[in-house]
């Protein structure tokens, strides 16, 4: 997959528009602890989504299989440059709505994120990266490894931490209750 000039423009635009953005909401550049982690594992915790990499780092590259093969299907007459610099566009919207009040309540009234307060630009920063990885692994794998690749991560996330991106969406759109107490354990 070779990226033009222009994409790598593109990508580094979106990314900055998204991170002026998340500053502008009031998200900290990085952890309110003061430092910055390469792993935090603990969910339950105020630092989740505050240092480079967490439990929903996965997600993120779940997010690049998804939208590769969406965007394939959706916009097959675009190069796939092009294409990532869509699936980058989405990512960040979706990481400033994620990190608007409207959502950061919902999340800590259905889901397990008690301590969640938003994301920290560098942990959004690390989820756009996530993804762009998602976005060349689907684009330069089978179609069979992508499908096992995302069943794999659904099913080692979902047993250590009882989360994961079709759960989050679950909950995000229709909290069950037997989800939440089975989630809290």
């Amino acid at each position: 997959m070779t990226l033009r000039r222009q994409h790598w423009v593109a990508l580094a635009v979106i990314t900055v528009t998204m991170a002026a953005s998340l500053i502008a909401l009031g998200r900290n550049l990085i952890c309110q602890c003061g430092y910055v982690k390469l792993w935090h594992g603990e969910v339950i915790s105020s630092e989740n989504s505050q240092h480079i990499l967490d439990w929903y780092s996965p997600s993120h590259v779940l997010h690049g299989l998804v939208f590769y093969m969406a965007l394939h299907f959706l916009l097959p007459r675009l190069n796939i440059g092009g294409r990532l610099v869509v699936a980058a566009a989405i990512e960040a919207a979706w990481e400033i709505i994620e990190n608007t009040s409207w959502i950061i309540d919902k999340y800590r009234e259905d889901t397990i994120a008690l301590d969640y307060y938003g994301d920290s630009v560098l942990n959004s920063g690390s989820d756009m990266a996530m993804m762009i990885v998602g976005f060349v692994i689907a684009a330069r794998a089978p179609v069979w490894l992508s499908v096992c690749l995302f069943i794999a991560a659904e099913l080692v996330v979902g047993f250590i931490i009882r989360d994961g991106l079709l759960l989050n969406i679950i909950m995000l759109l229709y909290p069950l209750e037997w989800i939440r107490q089975w989630q809290a354990g």
